[in-house]
C-alpha cells in the first residue's frame, strides 16, 4: 500500500474479533500481524507471532516495525497498549467501551506524533457515526437516542440473553455508571434504569442505561442538545434479572466471578443477530421532525466462513476507521472523536459498506 499513511498493522487479541478484523485489513491491503498467546489452529492469511500484552518488552519487540497497532484485548489492558503506542509513534485504534481507558487516551494523545482512535466497533463506534450524522440538518437538537441489542436470534430461557461478547466488557457496562445529558445538563446515572419499550422490525424489546456507549458524545453536544443518552437492548425482563443477580445477590462484589457465572449459564450461539435503533430529534426553519436509522444485522460470511453478527459490524467499524486513517480521510494525529467521522465516507469504505447493506 505505498503511499498511503499504514502500510504494516498490528492486532493484538485473536478472538472471534480480532482474527476477523485481522483477516480483514490483508483483504483490504494492509501487512497484518497477529498477536497473541493462543495462536489460531487454523490456517490464516496474515502474518503469526506469540506475545503476551502483560510484558512491555515482548510487545516492543512486536511492534517496533509496525505502523499501527488495533487493540482487540479485554479493556483493562488497552491502557499500557495505548502508552506504548504513543511511546513508539504508532497509529493507534482500539474498541474499549471503558471510560477511564478513554480519558487516558486524550491525555496520551496530546503529545502523540500519530492519531490515537480508542471506541472504533460498534457502541461506542458506529452508532455515535450514525447519530451524529441524523443530527446534523438541524438547526437546534432536541435529543439522539442511541440504541444497541446483540442477542440470540432464538433466545431461551428468562434472560434470553448469550454471551456473544467479551464477558469483562459486558459486567463492566452493567456496573458503570452512564454519562447522560438530561435536560441540557450533563450528568451521572446509573446502569440498568430508565427502562424503556423499543421495536425494532415488529420485535418487542426493552432499553435501559449501560456505560460506555456514548464515546466522547456528551463532550461534542454539551450546549448543544437537550437529551443525549445511550442504552442497550435486551428481551423483555432481561433488567430485572440482572439488577437481582449483581445487587441482591452481591456479584456486583466480584466481577471476575459474575462474568464466569454468566458465560457458563449462557454460552456464545452463533445464529444472532445485532438491532440498531438510532432516532434523532430537532428543528430545522422552525419546524420539529425526528429522523431515525433502524436496522437489524445477521450473521454473514466472509473469507469462507460463517460470522456471528457482533463479530463482523465490530470488525468492520474499526477496519472502515482504519481506511478512512490510511487514506488521509480522518486527521493524521490527536484524538479521533467517532461522532465527527462522516457516515456518508464510511459507508463507501471496503469494510464499512457491509452496514448499507
Amino acid at each position: 500500500m505505498s503511499g498511503n499513511k499504514i502500510n504494516s498493522i498490528a492486532v493484538l487479541g485473536l478472538g472471534s474479533v480480532g482474527e476477523l478484523a485481522a483477516t480483514m485489513l490483508h483483504a483490504t491491503g494492509f501487512k497484518v500481524t497477529g498477536v497473541d498467546t493462543h495462536l489460531p489452529e487454523g490456517k490464516v492469511p496474515f502474518e503469526l507471532k506469540s506475545a503476551t500484552a502483560t510484558s512491555k518488552e515482548a510487545l516492543t519487540e512486536v511492534l517496533k516495525d509496525q505502523d499501527a497497532v488495533l487493540s482487540c484485548l479485554p479493556y483493562h489492558l488497552n491502557k499500557e497498549v495505548a502508552r506504548l503506542a504513543c511511546d513508539l509513534g504508532l497509529y493507534y485504534f482500539d474498541l474499549t467501551e471503558d471510560v477511564s481507558t478513554t480519558q487516558l487516551i486524550i491525555e496520551l494523545s496530546k503529545h502523540s506524533e500519530k492519531l490515537m482512535a480508542p471506541q472504533c466497533g460498534l457502541a461506542p463506534g458506529f452508532i455515535g457515526i450514525v447519530g451524529a450524522h441524523l443530527a446534523e440538518p438541524f438547526d437546534q437538537i432536541r435529543s439522539i437516542k442511541l440504541r444497541v441489542g446483540a442477542l440470540p436470534q432464538h433466545p431461551t430461557g428468562l434472560l434470553g440473553y448469550s454471551f456473544n461478547w467479551s464477558p469483562e466488557g459486558v459486567v463492566n457496562e452493567y456496573l458503570n455508571d452512564c454519562e447522560v445529558i438530561e435536560d441540557g445538563e450533563r450528568k451521572w446515572t446509573s446502569p440498568m434504569e430508565w427502562i424503556e419499550t423499543v421495536y425494532v422490525n415488529g420485535v418487542r424489546l426493552e432499553a435501559f442505561t449501560t456505560s460506555g456507549g456514548l464515546g466522547t458524545m456528551c463532550d461534542t453536544y454539551r450546549d448543544r442538545i437537550e437529551n443525549l443518552d445511550y442504552k442497550t437492548m435486551r428481551y423483555p425482563g432481561h433488567a430485572r434479572l440482572m439488577n437481582f443477580f449483581f445487587h441482591e445477590l452481591l456479584l456486583r462484589e466480584d466481577r471476575a466471578l459474575a462474568g464466569k457465572i454468566l458465560t457458563n449459564a449462557k454460552p456464545p450461539v452463533d445464529e444472532d443477530v445485532v438491532h440498531i435503533h438510532v432516532s434523532a430529534e430537532g428543528t430545522q426553519a422552525d419546524q420539529l421532525s425526528r429522523s431515525e436509522f433502524v436496522r437489524s444485522y445477521y450473521p454473514i460470511e466472509i473469507d469462507g466462513r460463517s460470522w456471528r453478527a457482533i463479530s463482523w459490524t465490530t470488525s468492520s467499524s474499526v477496519c472502515a476507521v482504519i481506511e478512512l486513517v490510511n487514506s488521509g480521510e480522518l486527521p493524521d494525529k490527536g484524538f479521533l472523536h467517532q461522532e465527527k467521522i462522516p457516515l456518508d465516507a464510511f459507508l463507501e469504505t471496503e469494510n464499512g459498506r457491509r452496514y448499507a447493506v
